[in-house]
């Protein structure tokens, strides 16, 4: 039976967490002591310090030889059942996608365990439920999250190859990739380069494009703030200063397809002009019989025109349309609230953040059924396949006019490459992205540490152990102060809508701990371990997964209010769980 002094006990573990999150909230919603630049630093102290020292704390400190293996078994029945269940919902289901079953996988299994979920247990139930929650922090930093990498790359992958070979797919037997491309998460505009083999099979390379490349150049070296066209000091390049889109993906950016085509391929836009540049003759005009822009002699790529925000155009059907003409307008990743920080990928106070677009060379591809014809880019060299020589195809870039989506926007089905090419590419994918994760370290140097210690009975050097203690006794409450200073920065606690927001509660705190008690049951738990496994399933959103889910831009609005909202009402519910467990 559950008594006051049990539940004063949880209110004085948790309480204190709710304390330093309003805290940073208030500094930025109410009382304006934190800058959006000052949050970032605080996040990237959080990131790269705070929390992966916390969680070698917590791992190096547990025994894995006196692991409940029952306990353990139980967690990952849960998260398998949950695995094969969206597996078989998308073979049968004709409105399955990848994306929704990541997302679900996300919302009904990974939960914040390590900041929210050891405090709370051990309020509820004591040191030893502590001990079960390190163990479970060991299993998700190290298999779940590295699988949520892996679909989210799978995921990467698809969408690439959609773009560029939506028939020819199947025909390719090796991927090389670039040093510099860390990710398919689309935040970089890619390029490949195809060579045809012997056998008549594509070879594929994956590179940056150039303009990719100087983009994030004169994003490093620039402090242009104005919406104002300026010239650069990049050869054959020119910079603008542009509002970015919040989608962080170049293939759902807040491109205009409708005004590019009508720029292109109608006639010149009402009230443009050409743009005066120090570059020489950029101020090439538009040639109406051919339906392309001049290409500038000097530059040898399209040049572009200026237009004021709000000038309106001709349609193609003669109408006006009131709407501002866009460009290329890439989502800024880098905001100052979140520029590697825990919350990687938000936005500012205002949602959204100038930024910056090169347009240089190779910049527009027009595709035709035939063949490929680029401005300012290198001529497509066709070869035969008989020849004994690799040929080279030429370059695709990954931003299509037009992408190979279907009417209900999900990217049409196509032929892959073999299982074993995509699982190469993806493999290579994941591990750039865990060798640079300061996590991955603290993870596996944890429990290397741990394995030594508790086998041999080796202590670390107390000088270490002190270096340790003062910034993982930090942890907890900094890890809790961030998530406050990205709850205040939101323009909406609620960012999916009240509708998708139920949906996404009911997930997380009715769907998991009913799958977690399944499985538990299934293994043999009863009484406290029983209860201990039903709770954590109930915890709030796990931080981790929303951070994914932003850089892949999937369904991040959707994490973000089980994250922020979650957290909100996580200790009343996970206490509706402890008394009723109780009785």
């Amino acid at each position: 039976m559950i008594t006051l002094v049990d539940l004063y006990h949880v209110l004085t573990a948790v309480v204190p967490l709710y304390v330093a999150m309003v805290l940073a909230y208030g500094s930025v919603k109410w009382w304006k002591i934190f800058t959006p630049d000052q949050c970032s630093g605080i996040n990237r102290f959080v990131a790269l310090f705070a929390v992966p020292l916390l969680s070698f704390h917590f791992i190096s400190s547990n025994n894995p030889y006196a692991m409940n293996y029952r306990f353990i078994a139980a967690d990952t029945l849960q998260k398998l059942i949950v695995l094969f269940a969206l597996f078989i919902w998308n073979k049968v289901s004709a409105t399955a996608s990848l994306e929704w079953s990541i997302t679900l996988f996300s919302l009904s299994t990974l939960p914040n365990t390590l900041v929210m979920g050891i405090p709370l247990l051990k309020g509820m139930y004591g040191k030893d439920s502590g001990t079960l929650m390190v163990q479970i922090v060991v299993l998700q930093c190290i298999i779940w999250y590295t699988l949520m990498l892996f679909l989210f790359e799978y995921r990467g992958a698809r969408m690439l190859i959609s773009e560029q070979f939506p028939d020819t797919a199947g025909e390719i037997i090796s991927f090389r990739v670039d040093s510099d491309i860390l990710s398919l998460d689309g935040k970089d505009r890619l390029e490949t380069d195809t060579e045809i083999g012997d056998d008549g099979k594509l070879h594929v390379k994956v590179r940056k494009s150039t303009s990719s490349r100087s983009e994030a150049y004169s994003r490093r070296s620039q402090n242009v703030t104005s919406l104002t066209p300026r010239p650069s000091n990049l050869t054959n390049a020119e910079i603008y200063s542009l509002q970015s889109s919040r989608n962080p993906t170049p293939r759902g950016s807040s491109f205009n397809h409708t005004d590019f085509y009508s720029m292109v391929n109608g006639k010149p836009t009402v009230g443009l002009s050409p743009r005066n540049s120090s570059f020489g003759n950029v101020n090439a005009g538009y040639d109406e019989e051919a339906g392309v822009p001049v290409v500038a002699a000097s530059t040898g790529y399209p040049a572009p025109q200026s237009a004021g925000l709000g000038a309106k155009k001709k349609g193609g059907n003669g109408g006006e349309a009131g709407r501002d003409l866009h460009m290329f307008v890439w989502s800024s990743n880098a905001s100052p609230v979140s520029d590697g920080g825990v919350f990687g990928g938000g936005n500012d106070q205002n949602g959204s953040k100038d930024m910056y677009a090169v347009y240089g060379q190779n910049e527009f591809s027009f595709q035709n059924k035939r063949g490929q014809q680029q401005c300012g880019g290198d001529a497509m060299v066709e070869k035969e396949r008989d020849e004994p020589s690799l040929s080279k195809l030429g370059s695709n870039s990954t931003v299509e006019l037009r992408p190979k989506v279907g009417a209900d926007g999900e990217l049409r089905n196509s032929s892959m490459p073999p299982a074993s090419v995509m699982t190469r590419l993806i493999l290579i994918m994941v591990w750039r992205k865990l060798i640079r994760n300061p996590n991955t370290y603290s993870s596996v140097i944890g429990l290397v540490w741990s394995l030594v210690s508790f086998r041999w009975g080796i202590l670390m050097p107390a000088i270490i152990a002190r270096s340790i203690a003062i910034l993982s006794d930090a942890g907890l409450g900094m890890a809790m102060f961030s998530l406050g200073l990205f709850m205040a920065l939101q323009p909406r606690i609620i960012a999916c809508g009240n509708s998708v927001a139920t949906f996404t509660m009911a997930v997380r705190f009715l769907t998991g701990p009913a799958v977690m008690a399944a499985a538990s049951i299934a293994v043999g738990l009863r009484g406290v371990l029983l209860h201990i496994a039903i709770v954590q399933a109930a915890l709030p959103q796990g931080i981790v997964p929303f951070v994914f889910a932003k850089e892949y831009n999937v369904h991040p609005k959707i994490l973000s209010t089980g994250v922020i909202f979650g957290m909100l009402i996580a200790l009343p519910i996970t206490l509706v769980y402890y008394v009723l467990l109780g009785l």
